[in-house]
């Protein structure tokens, strides 16, 4: 498996992964595109996941977010094909994203999901960073990486890319 950006002969290989990952429901491959054209995407940030054959199976993307008006980053979605669960590849996608966002020291990073599956990348609950989800009954999911850019001075009221409350 080789994680690498996203170029643009993936993007239809990607709308197929999301749908596939997210199946029944069309709304976060619906996402990814829409996220693609709004002014929040970051397409270094956008990295795939391809097989030897270089089949696209896997996707994440971070867009440009805010905790008030401090530039930050959104995760999501995250996104493997359920023929190649179990095998690293989510994984392999977050750890690659978060050194990219580190690299471009970006300040940290906020994502909806599982906290028993994030803990492992150094993923913690918002609050304990003063940071507030969009949506209070999201704060048992809501959490936040910080990365080397981080200060603690970095609280307030986190809000997604635009299309997060569209789609």
């Amino acid at each position: 498996m080789l994680i690498r950006r996203e170029i643009p002969a993936d993007v239809d290989a990607i709308r197929a992964v999301v749908a596939a990952a997210f199946a029944p429901s069309p709304a976060e491959a619906l996402l990814v595109d829409e996220l693609r054209a709004d002014p929040g995407w970051l397409p270094a940030l956008s990295l795939v996941a391809v097989d030897p054959a270089g089949a696209v199976i896997g996707h994440v993307a971070c867009t440009r977010a805010h905790v008030d008006d401090a530039p930050v980053l959104g995760l999501g979605p995250l996104s493997v094909h359920p023929d190649h669960h179990i095998r690293g590849v989510g994984s392999a996608l977050v750890h690659a994203v978060l050194g990219a966002a580190d690299a471009l020291s970006e300040p940290l990073v906020v994502l909806l999901g599982n906290p028993a599956y994030y803990h492992r990348f150094g993923f913690v609950l918002s609050d304990q960073l003063g940071i507030r989800p969009p949506v209070p009954g999201w704060q048992p999911h809501f959490q936040v990486r910080t990365l080397a850019a981080y200060t603690p001075a970095l609280r307030g009221d986190f809000t997604y890319a635009e299309p997060f409350s569209r789609v």
